[in-house]
């Protein structure tokens, strides 16, 4: 637990329950809260890709780990009541706006009915005192304004993922005013922007595909240049997950729906974030801009995360040069067959 931050050292001994462990946020979460020392129990289907980092770090063995489905009711009402969390985060989800479209009633039963039974499993929990859903940016009605959503605007997503968000959203709103006005259990939402980071093998995100191509020597494929997102390093918004779930439980004025994004300067262009791939990776890496007519994504997309800054004084911890080059560090390091939970543990280290 040597040089790691007070937030993270706050869950030491604590019972957290994370939803969507096996993934690539919930995985770089569980490694570090393991690194604190919080009792930590995962409730996710197997690792969605092949690599996982779930499988690089091994944490399979340093946690309780349970494969299921959070569709399946009676498995998660099982696994509440056997592992009596104090703390619950969800993360489980289908999150891919083009398998969205692809797989459309797949994607509405693990993100709204997925969100339904985890509700209702802190509903009838009663060790649990906090709670925090992790939605997306994408839950907004964006007709594409040119301005930064704030929280209180239409909750309205466009695609099948985006829209299911949103319901998952209503779903915990509606689920804390007609279950917990007791005050019995905190709830939050976080409405987080785009995520980078070391150890992201998933498949129709564009540093995913920077990687694979640069290892391969091929160019990569952009399809939109030009689409404008709140990209952050993976660790910011897992700091503020972790800041929410404290501090609501000590005050319940804390609880409500925060978006989590980078500084305005940090939404920057994909192709600019492509542009800084390349600046850290090496000259050898090549891109192209190739459109191939796919179905609708948004073109422009920010957060205004003032409420976040104002409630907690909280700021981002890198800009987004930065993040970018912590992600490709690490993709490097993979690559050359480094022992990566040292890398990771390194970067968690730094950050907090």
């Amino acid at each position: 637990m040597e040089g790691l931050g007070l937030m993270l050292l706050f869950y030491k001994g604590k019972r957290i329950l994370v939803t969507g462990h096996t993934g690539f946020k919930g995985s770089w979460l569980c490694r570090a809260l393991i690194m604190a020392g919080a009792d930590v129990t995962g409730y996710a289907l197997k690792p969605p890709t092949d690599p996982a980092m779930f499988q690089i770090l091994g944490l399979k063995d340093e946690m309780n780990s349970v494969i299921g489905d959070i569709r399946d009711l009676d498995h998660l009402k099982k696994v509440f009541a056997e592992t009596k969390p104090e703390f619950v985060l969800h993360m489980a989800a289908q999150p891919i706006v083009r398998t969205s479209y692809e797989e459309p009633v797949y994607t509405y039963e693990t993100n709204v009915c997925g969100t339904v039974n985890v509700m209702e499993c802190v509903r009838l929990t009663d060790s649990v005192k906090s709670f925090l859903n992790v939605t997306t940016d994408k839950v907004y009605d964006n007709r594409e304004l040119g301005k930064p959503f704030v929280e209180t605007e239409q909750l309205d997503g466009f695609d099948p993922y985006s829209n299911s968000k949103s319901c998952s959203e209503l779903v915990t709103h509606s689920y804390r005013r007609s279950f917990f006005a007791d005050g019995r259990c905190a709830i939050s939402t976080a409405r987080a922007g785009n995520v980078i980071g070391g150890g992201d093998f998933a498949k129709d995100r564009i540093i995913p595909d920077c990687v694979k191509a640069a290892a391969s020597g091929k160019s990569v494929i952009i399809r939109n240049p030009d689409s404008v997102r709140p990209f952050q390093l993976v660790l910011e918004p897992l700091k503020v997950y972790l800041m929410i779930l404290e501090k609501q439980l000590e005050d319940r004025k804390y609880e409500g729906a925060y978006n989590v994004g980078p500084d305005m300067e940090d939404c920057i262009t994909t192709g600019a974030l492509v542009k800084l791939f390349q600046k850290h990776w090496g000259d050898d890496f090549q891109w192209e801009v190739k459109p191939d007519g796919g179905p609708h994504e948004a073109g422009f997309l920010k957060l205004d995360c003032t409420k976040l800054k104002s409630t907690f004084g909280w700021k981002p911890e890198y800009h987004i040069d930065e993040a970018v080059k912590k992600t490709v560090e690490w993709s490097k390091a993979y690559l050359a067959g480094e022992e990566m939970t040292d890398i990771t543990d390194k970067q968690i280290k730094e950050f907090f």
